[in-house]
C-alpha cells in the first residue's frame, strides 16, 4: 500500500511537469513553469517555487509551451498555438497550420493575459485605461487654539504604447482664529495636464498647460502654455524616468500689478519609482528661465511617497514647492505645501 502512494505522488509530480512549460538555458538550467512573454530581449517566465523568473532571449537554447501562446513572427504576422523552439528555431503549432522563424527574429511572445493587456492598449477609448488618485488631508484644533488646514490633491494618467496624457490639482486652505477675529492663513491652488507623443520608443513630443493661484504670494492666476522634446531615460515595470525641455508662454497676473506676458524655456525631469512592494516614489522638478526678462526664473518642484494600504486605499506623503525669482515686493520667494493623509486610488 505504502509503494502505490508513492508511486501515486510521484505519478501526479510527474504529470505536473509534463503540463508545464519548460524553458532550457544555454548553460544546461532547465526551468519549468508558465510562460509569461518575451519582450524585447528579455523572456519571463513563471515558476511554482520562484516566482517570475526573466532572463536573456539568447540565453534560450530550447523551450516547449504546454499552453496556446501568441508569437510576433517577423514581419508583424501574430500566430497563436502551442511553441516549441531548438536549434535557433522556433516553431508555432495550431489546429490550421505551423509557422516557423529563427528565434532572433522572434520580436514577441505573450501568453493569454499579457496578449489581453497588449490587445486593450490597441485602440483604447477616450474614457478608458485612466488610474489614478485623490488625496485627502485635514487638521483641526480646537480650544486654546482654533485652526482648521485642508489640503486636498488629484492626479490622473492615460498612458498607451504610443502616448500619455497627465492631469494634477492640488489645493491647500487654511484658516486660524485669534482674539476673536478670523483669518485666513493659507490659499493656494494648482493645476494643470500635459500630452506625451512617443516619435521612438525613446523620444516623445510634449504640451503642457498649468494654471496657478496663490493668495498669499498675491498671484491672482498665472497660465502657461508650452511644449518642447523630451526622451524616455528609464522605461521598466518598477521604474519611469522622463529628461525633457522646450519652450513656453506664460501670463502672470497679480494683485495691484499689471498682467505680465513672457516667453520661457523649461528643463527639467519626471520620475516614477516603484521601490517597495506597497510603496512608489513621485518626483518632478522643473526650471523655468525667463525669455523675455532674462535673469528671471521659475522652479516648480514636486516630491511625494505613497505607501498602499490595499488596493484601493494608502497613505501619502507629499511636498510641492514652487519658487519665484521676483516675486512681487513684500512677498517671499517661494511657497512650500506639506500634506498628508490618506489616497484613494482608481483605475479603470
Amino acid at each position: 500500500m505504502r509503494l502505490l502512494k508513492c508511486g501515486w505522488v510521484l505519478f501526479l509530480g510527474l504529470g505536473a511537469i509534463l503540463n508545464a512549460d519548460q524553458v532550457v538555458l544555454t548553460n544546461g538550467d532547465v526551468i519549468t513553469g508558465s510562460i509569461v512573454k518575451k519582450d524585447g530581449d528579455k523572456l519571463t517566465i513563471k515558476s511554482e517555487f520562484l516566482g517570475e523568473v526573466s532572463m536573456p532571449w539568447k540565453a534560450v537554447k530550447s523551450l516547449k509551451s504546454d499552453q496556446d501562446l501568441t508569437v510576433v513572427m517577423p514581419g508583424g504576422e501574430a500566430v497563436l498555438g502551442k511553441v516549441a523552439a531548438t536549434e535557433g528555431t522556433l516553431r508555432v503549432v495550431s489546429a490550421a497550420a505551423s509557422k516557423s522563424a529563427p528565434m532572433a527574429e522572434v520580436s514577441a511572445i505573450r501568453n493569454s493575459a499579457e496578449q489581453h493587456a497588449w490587445e486593450r492598449l490597441d485602440h483604447p477609448g477616450l474614457l478608458q485605461l485612466w488610474s489614478g488618485a485623490f488625496d485627502l488631508g485635514l487638521a483641526v484644533a480646537r480650544g486654546n487654539a482654533h485652526t482648521s488646514s485642508f489640503t486636498n490633491a488629484f492626479n490622473a494618467t492615460r498612458a498607451t504604447r504610443k502616448d500619455k496624457i497627465a492631469v494634477h490639482f492640488t489645493q491647500i486652505y487654511a484658516a486660524a482664529r485669534a482674539n476673536g477675529l478670523n483669518s485666513t492663513t493659507a490659499n493656494a491652488v494648482r493645476g494643470g495636464w500635459a500630452y506625451n507623443r512617443d516619435v521612438t520608443p525613446r523620444l516623445f513630443l510634449s504640451t503642457l498647460n498649468d494654471y496657478e493661484h496663490d493668495a498669499f504670494q498675491g498671484l491672482d492666476l498665472r497660465f502657461v502654455a508650452g511644449g518642447g522634446v523630451g526622451l524616455n531615460a528609464i522605461k521598466t515595470e518598477r521604474t519611469n524616468l522622463t529628461i525633457g525641455g522646450g519652450g513656453d508662454y506664460s501670463r502672470e497676473n497679480f494683485s495691484g500689478h499689471p498682467a505680465r506676458n513672457s516667453g520661457e524655456a523649461n528643463f527639467g525631469d519626471d520620475l516614477a519609482w516603484k521601490f517597495a512592494k506597497n510603496s512608489a516614489l513621485t518626483q518632478s522638478f522643473h526650471l523655468f528661465p525667463n525669455l523675455t526678462y532674462t535673469g528671471e526664473y521659475r522652479v516648480n518642484f514636486d516630491l511625494g511617497v505613497v505607501t498602499a494600504i490595499n488596493k484601493w486605499l494608502g497613505w501619502h506623503v507629499s511636498a510641492s514647492d514652487r519658487l519665484l525669482s521676483d516675486p512681487p515686493v513684500g512677498r517671499q520667494r517661494n511657497d512650500l505645501l506639506l500634506s498628508t493623509g490618506f489616497r484613494l486610488s482608481f483605475a479603470r
